[in-house]
């Protein structure tokens, strides 16, 4: 059976529609008369029963965008860009930590039944949505079709990943009953309060707010429920540390240390081994990777990231993104936590 795939692109007003467009279409701005794409809608007709030629519609409006190319492409000096202090200074601001503090006073009770739920701490929670989008300041202004098209069409390096994130932007949107062309969201496709991938949003995301459906963008409930959803189906460890600071000896051997990155292998006796312990003198239970965060021309700071912390990488795989997180929690609680007893 053929299924349609869209409701506002089925019957003849669609058709005459699509007509009309395309009249005034630049052939260079055509995804759907592309060889690739064209293979790409053969493959989603026969894998998922979508209609050709509503597909067909829906790619003669992708546009192809070079400022995603442009925002994607690594940096030509990798090694100069990088640099923890600059790093951390985007995300653990004081506009960022107010913004915090008003976001989980607002939706405090979601907030708190996301984490006893899900057993991720409310911090978290409120710190990955903080590094993400400013509590929903900043979703993105990308047509998430055009900029996926883009990334599928015309960024050979990651195209595979893309193609994918494609066809799960299109099953979201025949699931969620919304046209694909309405989605905005960041240069990589990423939707919503918490920026979830389509492929996330299908696969982890939760109608936290009991309305029948899944809005990432306009129900911060179903974003604080999928956030800590996302964590908690990553393997995140109820009650366990995330980071700590670690203490180095004159004498430490890191390089094995730091050749592990930030999967969580070492235990207490390995590290000591390696000269490396907890700064506080307590290691806490557990794997730890060793983690270095440079700053280029001042010592760099060392931590020990457990298995919360590599959960948090699971959503951007950087250990400055999941330090990020981390600490604007962190301060956000702090921040919080003075401000109450300020008023008492």
């Amino acid at each position: 059976m053929r299924i349609s795939t869209l409701r506002p692109l089925t019957g003849a007003v669609s058709l005459l529609a699509a007509l009309a467009f395309l009249g005034h279409a630049h052939a260079a701005d055509r995804y759907a008369d592309r060889p690739e794409t064209q293979q790409f809608i053969n493959e989603m007709h026969e894998r998922h029963g979508f209609d050709k030629d509503a597909l067909t519609f829906i790619f003669r409006r992708a546009q192809y965008l070079p400022s995603v190319i442009k925002a994607i492409s690594p940096p030509r000096d990798p090694v100069a860009v990088r640099s923890w202090q600059r790093y951390r200074g985007r995300f653990i601001d004081p506009v960022r930590i107010k913004a915090g503090i008003a976001f989980w006073e607002r939706h405090r009770e979601s907030i708190r039944a996301a984490s006893e739920r899900y057993g991720v701490p409310e911090e978290i929670i409120v710190g990955i949505i903080g590094v993400e989008t400013i509590y929903g300041r900043n979703t993105g202004s990308y047509q998430a079709v055009s900029a996926l098209s883009t990334l599928a069409f015309d960024y050979p390096r990651r195209a595979e990943l893309f193609r994918g994130e494609l066809e799960n932007l299109l099953l979201m949107a025949r699931e969620q009953g919304r046209d694909p062309l309405d989605y905005q969201g960041s240069y990589a496709g990423a939707l919503g309060l918490p920026q979830f991938l389509p492929s996330s949003v299908r696969n982890y995301a939760v109608d936290f707010d009991g309305d029948g459906q899944i809005d990432l963008l306009n129900s911060p409930k179903d974003a604080i429920g999928s956030v800590a959803r996302y964590m908690q189906m990553h393997g995140w460890e109820s009650g366990a540390p995330v980071a700590v600071r670690a203490a180095v000896g004159t004498d430490a051997n890191l390089v094995p240390l730091l050749a592990n990155d930030i999967n969580p292998a070492f235990d207490a006796t390995a590290l000591a081994s390696h000269g490396v312990r907890a700064a506080s003198g307590e290691t806490p239970a557990g794997k730890a990777a060793f983690v270095e965060l440079v700053t280029p021309g001042e010592d760099s700071e060392y931590w020990l990231g457990y298995q919360n912390f590599y959960v948090i990488t699971r959503y951007n795989r950087s250990s400055f993104y999941a330090m990020s997180v981390f600490q604007l929690g962190e301060a956000v609680k702090a921040a919080r936590e003075a401000a109450v007893t300020a008023r008492r």
